[in-house]
C-alpha cells in the first residue's frame, strides 16, 4: 500500500497536487492504482466475458477509457456492439490488451478512443510521439487482421465542476486531435470527431458533461449518431 501511495503522489505532483483532492477522491485513486499494480494492462477486466463470446456478424468493439466504459448499451439497442472501455487507462494499456479485447473477438470494426489519461499523466509522463506510436501499433494490428478502424478524437474538458484543464490543457488536446485527424486521413481511416460536437468555444459544453470530463446522458446522445455514421463509413471502405 505504501508503494501505491508513493505512485499516486508522483502522478499527482504536477500540475495537480494531491492535497487538492478530497479524501474520498484520494481513496478512489489509491484503489485504482492498486488494481494497476496487480494487472497493469487490465487483462482481467473482460477476460472471462470474452471467453464466453461466439463470433457474431457485424460486431463492433469500442476500445477506450472511462469515456467509453461509462457509455451504456441503451444508446445502441439491438446492435452487436461490445464496450471494452476501462477507466483511467492510457493508450499504452489499451495496446497491451488489444489482442484479447479486440482481435480475439473478430469484429468488423474497432472504434479506438483514448489519450485523455495520457495527457493527464495518469500513468506517468507521456509525449505525443509516444502516444502516436501506440495508436499506430493498434491500427497496424487491426489491419493485419482485416478489422476496419475508426479513430476517435479526445473529448474536451472544462472546469465547470472541478479543475480539469490543469491536467488536460486545451492546447494539448487540440494538438493530439490534430495529429489523429491527419493520421487518419493519410492512412484511409475514419476520424470520429467527438470533440467538435461536444465543445463550446474551447471547453466541454456544460450541459453535455457530468463532471467536466465525462459526458452525461445528453452528451452520449450527441455522440451516438456520430459513432454510428463513422462505423457505417468504415464498413463502406
Amino acid at each position: 500500500m505504501r508503494l501505491v501511495r508513493v505512485l499516486l503522489l508522483l502522478a499527482l505532483s504536477s500540475p495537480l497536487r494531491a492535497q487538492e483532492l478530497s479524501r474520498e477522491q484520494l481513496e478512489t485513486a489509491i484503489e485504482a492504482y492498486r488494481r494497476v499494480l496487480l494487472d497493469w494492462g487490465g487483462l482481467t477486466r473482460y477476460g472471462s466475458e470474452n471467453a464466453e463470446l461466439k463470433p457474431q456478424p457485424g460486431r463492433v468493439v469500442f476500445l477506450g477509457d472511462e469515456i467509453t466504459e461509462n457509455w451504456g448499451p441503451e444508446f445502441f439497442p439491438g446492435k452487436p456492439y461490445l464496450n471494452r472501455g476501462i477507466t483511467r487507462q492510457t493508450v499504452a494499456q489499451m495496446l497491451v490488451r488489444f489482442r484479447q479485447d479486440v482481435i480475439a473477438l473478430q469484429p468488423a470494426v474497432v472504434v479506438i478512443q483514448g489519450g485523455t489519461n495520457d495527457l493527464a499523466s495518469v500513468m506517468g509522463p507521456s509525449t505525443e510521439g509516444t502516444m502516436a506510436e501506440h495508436f499506430m501499433s493498434m491500427v497496424e494490428l487491426a489491419r493485419a487482421h482485416k478489422i476496419k478502424v475508426v479513430i476517435a478524437s479526445v473529448t474536451p474538458v472544462c472546469d465547470c465542476f472541478s479543475k480539469m484543464t490543469a491536467r488536460r490543457p486545451v492546447g494539448k488536446i487540440l494538438s493530439l486531435n490534430g495529429w489523429l485527424k491527419q493520421y487518419a486521413a493519410a492512412n484511409g481511416l475514419v476520424y470520429l470527431d467527438y470533440y467538435g460536437a461536444l465543445v463550446e468555444g474551447r471547453f466541454f459544453k456544460q450541459s453535455l458533461t457530468a463532471d467536466g470530463l465525462l459526458p452525461n446522458a445528453a452528451g452520449y446522445a450527441v455522440m451516438a449518431p456520430l459513432a454510428e455514421k463513422a462505423i457505417a463509413a468504415a464498413l463502406a471502405r
